[in-house]
């Protein structure tokens, strides 16, 4: 059977194509590693890509895209929207096929050993690798951001990195690592340019805050298009769907006399979130998704 694991990385530049593109060129024509998609966002100065792969290629592959990022990108000079510690901010494996979560853990350790010892970036393992309760959430992790985390991993007995420097790497930052489960990107756009609007409706969804047990939710702003969003990842889709988080969005911002422009999907979704969706909003009675043409062919 084959194995195959998914790699969501994060890499804090979406704005200069070329370094956006020397990034990416690592997972491009590497036997075993096949890139499924990738994209940017000026407002967010951040890139997803999505890649699946054998373990071992696609250690190798994340390692030189992580050499790449830290070569390329001085966190010192980046500005975005997203939240951010690091070059590359966040590395997820993601058990496919033929694989489980310890798998994926296993893949994710190795590349955190090689890359702190190649590149002298630092790693905290995250989601079901973590080695702690409170390194579990990224959003703990990753508090204080790029700028205050030199000062937060003073702290050793709370934030010495699991792999690499005991503090940030100078242009690179420090990086989460980690497994996790299948995770959707999802935005909702809302016509207005009132950013602290889309706060409080991120506030009301998102878990941390007593919202949905499977939200993580933020209110950013979109600069060139001047309008505010309310950013998300939903960390499991079956108990926490897409078509639950549109709907409440869409009725709390009424709140505020504000409707829905439209929503995102950031990288890839599994089929079945996107059937949940067509069998709430469609009322199908005893949908299978093996009735979707394209799951045939």
């Amino acid at each position: 059977m084959e194995r195959i694991i998914e790699c969501v990385p994060n890499f804090s530049e979406g704005r200069d194509k070329d370094k956006i593109e020397q990034i990416v060129g690592c997972f491009r024509n590497v036997e075993g590693v096949k890139l499924l998609d990738y994209s940017s966002d000026e407002d967010h100065n951040r890139s997803v890509v999505t890649v699946i792969g054998e373990p071992e290629p696609l250690k190798d592959a994340m390692v030189a895209a992580i050499g790449k990022a830290v070569e390329l990108i001085d966190m010192t000079k980046h500005q975005g929207q997203h939240p951010r510690m690091g070059c590359v901010d966040v590395v997820p494996f993601i058990p496919i096929r033929g694989v489980t979560v310890e798998d994926a853990d296993a893949l994710a350790k190795a590349v955190a050993k090689e890359a702190s010892e190649k590149f002298g970036q630092p790693f905290f393992l995250y989601e079901k690798s973590a080695t702690a309760p409170h390194r579990e959430n990224l959003a703990k992790v990753r508090q204080g951001q790029f700028e205050g985390m030199a000062e937060k991993m003073k702290d050793q007995e709370k934030w010495k990195p699991d792999f690499g420097p005991n503090t940030i790497h100078p242009t690179g930052g420090v990086t989460a690592i980690g497994a996790r489960m299948p995770l959707i990107a999802y935005n909702i756009n809302l016509d207005t340019s009132n950013l602290e609007i889309a706060q409080k409706i991120a506030d009301k969804i998102r878990h941390v805050k007593g919202g949905f047990r499977y939200c993580k939710a933020m209110g950013v702003m979109l600069e060139d298009r001047n309008i505010a969003q309310v950013s998300m990842n939903l960390t499991d889709y079956t108990k926490t769907s897409v078509y639950t988080v549109f709907e409440t969005v869409r009725m709390e911002a009424r709140r505020y006399g504000v409707n829905v422009l439209g929503s995102e999907v950031v990288g890839l979704i599994p089929l079945q979130a996107i059937v949940d969706c067509a069998e709430y909003y469609l009322g199908f009675e005893n949908f299978d998704p093996k009735q979707v043409l394209e799951t045939r062919l």
